[in-house]
């Protein structure tokens, strides 16, 4: 339901306009002319003002200009005689919506404009709260030279639009990379929105990405807008792209190919004005090689990749991140003066931390709670790395990736009892990376 004025010096029109709009629910209240319009525009608030362009003591146009600055976030629609389009196009160069012209062909075209015109406020709205609303942007902290060519990167390539592929580990930050990107970007003051395709399932991951008309399936008792009409003008972040079904991957392309959209069950074509950031924890070429990852869709979306490396090939930056980060678990937890003892520091510095930053997150927030004083002791970081297991000491560089990966996939199944669903949230991966991983580890890893 919306508050809509209209401005009309005849009253029959106005009557007209006030039934149709009032059919969907709408509060609509009458003005006679300008002036009139322009007090009720001082003292109440509206969505949307349809206003004729002429009428007496003020035309539209000057009403348009009054109403601009007094409810800027409001919708114009502006009626005009045949034989003053030209008028009309003025004042959608002024800020209105669209125009009418007289005589209205009918209560459809009124309320399907009106529509529109609300649901495009409704969408700029949204994108404002998406605004006020995100999380503060993690600082992307570094000092290791690993991390060099990859904050250098990010400056470099936020200049332009370009899609971004960002690979790394789970819990490297790709997300924080992410928002890096978009903060250093002509974006940064558009919305920043976030999808994570393992955490989604299947069957609403479609309406989730694009929006859906009502009655589109069985539930749909509304229209809804998609996370990509919500980014508009902003950042689009797909969060392992990897878990999407190739059916849906071919929908996306042709967003990325087009700019082009519909809602699920709409016949209505969107733009898509966003700037595409995906990523994956997956083997890139391994997802090319087995059709997980379309190629047509990787050279659209891999415009520019860079890859995150783990912390355990940062390990100059383990102790500045863990400073940082226990002082964000210190204020969520109203505890400012949280520190690290000098055994806590040694035993962070060993460990080798298979789930990167994220788990160096988890064995932080564990300790403040396990711990009584202000002061974080190694005692306390004994049950942390990667679920319930003693810290253990960084592996040896003869380590393989494979014997890192396979390990931290037991001791995410231990610790979840056997739940592979649970094991996979531990890891921050979706489920079918995990029955991935452990098809392939089967002849060294026992079934759970």
């Amino acid at each position: 339901m919306a508050r809509i004025l209209v401005a009309d010096d005849e009253q029959g029109l106005r009557t007209f306009v006030a039934e149709a709009l009032e059919t969907d629910g709408h509060v609509v209240a009458q003005a006679a002319d300008g002036v009139d319009a322009a007090r009720s525009l001082a003292r109440e608030s509206f969505d949307l003002l349809i206003t004729d362009l002429k009428m007496p003591r003020m035309d539209g146009l000057a009403l348009l200009r009054q109403a601009r600055l007094e409810q800027p976030e409001m919708e114009v629609i502006v009626v005009t005689a045949h034989g003053s389009v030209d008028t009309a196009v003025e004042a959608m160069k002024l800020g209105a919506f669209d125009y009418l012209e007289k005589p209205i062909a009918g209560p459809g075209q009124l309320r399907l404009l009106a529509s529109r015109a609300l649901e495009r406020r409704a969408l700029l709205a949204a994108r404002d709260r998406a605004v006020r609303e995100a999380p503060a942007l993690p600082p992307l902290t570094y000092g290791d030279p690993a991390m060099a060519p990859v904050v250098e990167a990010l400056r470099k390539v936020a200049r332009t639009d370009a899609s971004v592929l960002l690979l790394g580990e789970s819990g490297t930050g790709k997300e924080v990379a992410a928002r890096t990107l978009h903060a250093w970007s002509a974006r940064a003051q558009s919305p920043f929105v976030a999808v994570n395709c393992a955490s989604i399932p299947e069957t609403l991951l479609e309406s989730e990405l694009f929006g859906h008309e009502k009655g589109a399936f069985t539930g749909a008792s509304s229209a809804r807008r998609g996370r990509i009409e919500l980014a508009e003008g902003g950042t689009f972040f797909l969060d392992e792209i990897g878990e999407m079904t190739p059916a849906l991957q071919a929908k996306l392309l042709r967003v990325l190919e087009d700019r082009r959209y519909e809602r699920v069950g709409g016949t209505r074509t969107l733009e898509a004005d966003v700037r595409w950031v995906a990523a994956t924890n997956r083997d890139i070429e391994t997802l090319r090689a087995t059709g997980a990852l379309r190629e047509d869709l990787y050279h659209r979306l891999a415009g520019f990749p860079i890859r995150l490396p783990p912390l355990r090939e940062r390990r100059r930056d383990i102790e500045p991140l863990a400073e940082m980060l226990l002082a964000q678990v210190g204020a969520t937890l109203g505890r400012t003066r949280l520190t690290l003892a000098a055994d806590a520091r040694q035993k962070i510095l060993e460990a080798r931390w298979p789930g990167n930053v994220r788990e160096l997150v988890n064995a932080l927030e564990r300790a403040a709670i396990l711990s009584e004083g202000d002061e974080i002791r190694a005692e306390h970081l004994e049950l942390t790395n990667g679920g319930g297991g003693a810290m253990q000491p960084a592996r040896t560089a003869s380590a393989t990736l494979e014997e890192i990966e396979r390990e931290a996939i037991e001791e995410a199944l231990a610790a979840a009892g056997g739940n592979r669903r649970a094991a996979a949230d531990r890891l921050g991966i979706g489920l079918r990376t995990l029955y991935d991983k452990l098809k392939r580890y089967r002849g060294e890893a026992e079934e759970d």
